[in-house]
């Protein structure tokens, strides 16, 4: 049986020579992995890049049919916005891991993406991101407690410090918490 969803590209990884999996967060069903077939690798890397907001037709484990819900202006096209979109979507994929529906959660992430499309200083949206998300996910950051989390850096090394401290803030109320990998890219991308 078919059914319609909106999701959230976080991570396609191949599987074999026909398919991929799609690792998403659809707004039905929470964190859910379907196979995707017949997919040439620039169609696949435009259409699931990380953070895509898709409607998706789907049987019980395979897209059958995919579009993007929106279409971003500047994300597949500014450096500094593509590493933000892909440090966020790896984010999402270790702390959003059930197929549990949170509607709430689903609209923040979609309007964080709109967001990213439209500024046009992306240099803070991902601690912004991590601020809300951790709210979101029910251990919201006490700006009396920790009030360099919530801070405005203004330069390179603040927004490394601020962003190391997030990590470790997550890494407390998150069990099996791992370093994002893209972290590195996000440290020595902004000057």
């Amino acid at each position: 049986m078919l059914s319609t969803t909106d999701a959230i590209a976080l991570v396609l990884h191949p599987l074999n020579d026909r398919a991929q999996l799609l690792y998403a967060y659809t707004r039905t069903g929470g964190r859910v992995t379907y196979k995707v077939y017949g997919l040439g690798r620039r169609h696949a890397a435009g259409l699931y890049a990380p953070l895509s907001l898709l409607q998706l037709t789907t049987d019980e484990s395979s897209v059958r049919t995919a579009q993007l819900a929106f279409v971003p202006r500047t994300i597949p096209v500014d450096p500094y916005k593509r590493s933000i979109a892909l440090f966020m979507s790896e984010v999402l994929s270790l702390t959003l891991r059930h197929p549990m529906a949170d509607e709430p959660m689903f609209d923040y992430i979609c309007d964080v993406v709109r967001r990213l499309d439209e500024t046009n200083e992306p240099q803070n949206s991902h601690l912004q991101f991590m601020v809300g998300l951790a709210e979101k996910l029910g251990f919201a950051i006490d700006p009396a407690e920790h009030p360099e989390l919530y801070a405005t850096p203004l330069t390179r090394a603040a927004r490394q410090h601020q962003l190391r401290s997030l990590c470790m803030y997550f890494s407390e109320h998150i069990d099996d918490w791992q370093e994002p990998r893209s972290l590195d890219i996000l440290m020595e991308i902004f000057d």
